[in-house]
């Protein structure tokens, strides 16, 4: 009998910890919120706060105002995610897409109170501007909250749904950068009562969400809404972070559709009035000559302005930094070492991939026997003779070539960019760490398995906490990562002083002698520019840049 009462003492003891604990419910703009503490009572969670809204007739356009409700919202669910093409990792964790209802905010705090308003950190989250969502699967709070930070991650419009770009009134582009200039405004608005400090905000992002990040210190729209920055692994100036010819783009779907029409106003009709998951299921015919992020579509553009409209981006992103048209702030920029392994896994035919039809596309030849002469010299400098094939040897040369032009070079051009008009600092860095947490590099192949460092993405593990990965594994690099990243949240300075965890103090980049700091088990410096092949995308863009 006393060893039965005891077995239900434990048993309730342990169902406790899986039963949701409430929080206080707290005001908004919205009306009052209620959260729920995480499991392990590390920090409470506020989950799926409505934080703009959508209409039919908005669809391409800025968000409308946040919704309201009279009675306490739960704020304890967030498996609602922005329409996007089929993912099988996010449809079995979410559930449900929702076009109108899913514009929504999470937002995580430590529980112990603090006589100071906490620093803020909002995560952009990456997905090429085509999928993705602010998830808690794949975005946990535990790791960087327990720094004494709040955490904010959203979900924004995505695909065709958030950068369809006609040229007219109805449908201007970049629906999905208005969203997130919703969100910031929402978290300007209402952090203070979380506890968070609104003249502390540093966003930051991985990927679309880094140039998410970049296009925000760009846009007159975001001003005044952050007040540092972090972009991993993405920049404005990427290649495929910049939609060039988006009526052309539109004409494509359309095509596709079944509908072969000039017609902007014509095209905006079947854009309406096609449901939305509709739209995300379009199938583009690939190219298959071209690289596989040389073969996305929608992504930020520079807008037609028109009477009433307020436009996200008027001006290239490369000429606004060029002239120093951007909003200063302490900066982090970097990227991760084999950026190239991800995408090289991801092609279905190697053999069929044509460099010279891949060069970035704001690369401007004077003649196509130029582009060809370029491309072979850009060919046998990553391919030093080899055959492009499906062999180990040959993906993982070819992978420096998926990495460093679309990822590694534009964050090093826009660090020197930044310099060039700013003397805050920017503190530049690569990623390296090869541990058990690299889960992207497993997902590129067993070509990649064995092979040294992070591809992209790999760094997010360290800095979120994953309910698939134990957490006990790598933890002195995830402490090291986070420690950085929220140091400058709170300082504007990764490294204010050095203590045993972070013996090497990092240092602003100094462009006479421009260094990255290496994140990998030892802390160390390198040069910014440290391949041949990097120096030489720096030749050929000083050379051949599209202006």
């Amino acid at each position: 009998m006393w060893v039965r009462a005891k077995w239900l003492v434990l048993w309730s003891l342990w169902a406790a910890r899986l039963a949701r604990q409430p929080t206080a419910p707290l005001r908004v703009s919205g009306g009052r919120v209620r959260g729920s503490v995480a499991h392990d009572g590390s920090h409470a969670a506020y989950l799926g706060i409505p934080y703009a809204s959508l209409t039919e007739d908005n669809r391409f356009q800025a968000p409308g105002p946040e919704p309201t409700w009279k009675n306490i919202l739960d704020a304890v669910d967030d498996k609602t995610i922005c329409p996007q093409p089929a993912n099988l990792m996010f449809d079995a964790h979410i559930g449900r897409q929702d076009e109108t209802g899913c514009l929504t905010i999470n937002v995580y705090t430590p529980v112990f109170p603090s006589p100071n308003k906490r620093p803020v950190m909002v995560f952009i989250h990456g997905g090429g501007f085509k999928e993705g969502s602010g998830t808690p699967f794949v975005y946990g709070a535990n790791y960087l909250v327990e720094k004494d930070v709040i955490l904010v991650t959203f979900n924004y419009r995505l695909d065709v749904l958030g950068f369809l770009s006609l040229g007219i009134k109805e449908a201007p582009g970049n629906a999905g950068m208005k969203d997130q200039v919703a969100a910031l405004k929402w978290v300007r608005r209402n952090i203070g009562a979380f506890g968070g400090d609104p003249d502390n905000v540093t966003i930051f992002g991985e990927s679309a969400g880094a140039a998410s990040v970049s296009y925000h210190l760009l846009s007159p729209m975001s001003a005044g809404l952050f007040h540092k920055a972090i972009a991993q692994s993405g920049s404005s100036i990427s290649p495929w972070a910049h939609q060039r010819t988006p009526e052309y783009n539109a004409r494509i779907v359309a095509k596709t559709m079944g509908y072969n029409i000039e017609d902007p106003y014509e095209l905006y009709k079947i854009f309406k009035n096609t449901p939305a998951d509709e739209l995300v299921k379009v199938k583009i015919p690939v190219d298959v000559k071209k690289v596989h992020i040389n073969n996305l579509m929608f992504s930020p553009t520079v807008e037609k302005v028109f009477d009433g409209v307020e436009a996200f981006l008027t001006k290239d992103p490369y000429q606004l930094l060029l002239n120093g048209e951007y909003h200063k702030v302490p900066m982090i920029i970097g990227s991760n070492d084999e950026e190239g392994y991800f995408f090289t896994g991801l092609e279905e035919n190697l053999q069929t991939i044509d460099i010279a039809h891949s060069l970035p596309n704001h690369l401007l030849f004077p003649t196509e026997s130029e582009r060809k002469r370029v491309a072979g010299e850009i060919e046998k400098l990553y391919m030093e003779n080899e055959p492009i094939s499906e062999s180990c040897l040959a993906k993982k040369k070819l992978s420096r070539f998926y990495g460093e032009p679309f990822f590694n070079y534009p964050s090093m051009a826009e660090t020197e960019l930044l310099l060039n008009s700013s003397n805050l600092p920017v503190y530049h860095y690569l990623f390296k760490y090869d541990g058990w947490r690299n889960a992207v590099k497993l997902l590129a192949g067993a070509s990649f398995w064995r092979a040294p460092g992070a591809t992209h993405a790999d760094d997010l593990f360290y800095l979120f906490y994953h309910p698939l990965i134990p957490s006990w594994f790598d933890t002195d690099i995830i402490n090291k990562i986070t420690t950085l990243w929220t140091n400058f949240a709170k300082y504007s300075n990764p490294t204010p002083t050095t203590t045993q965890l972070l013996p090497l103090r990092w240092r602003p980049v100094n462009l006479k002698e421009p260094q990255a700091f290496v994140l990998d088990k030892e802390l160390s410096y390198i040069p910014m520019w440290n391949t041949t092949s990097l120096k030489h995308w720096k030749k050929v863009y000083s050379k051949y840049r599209n202006l």
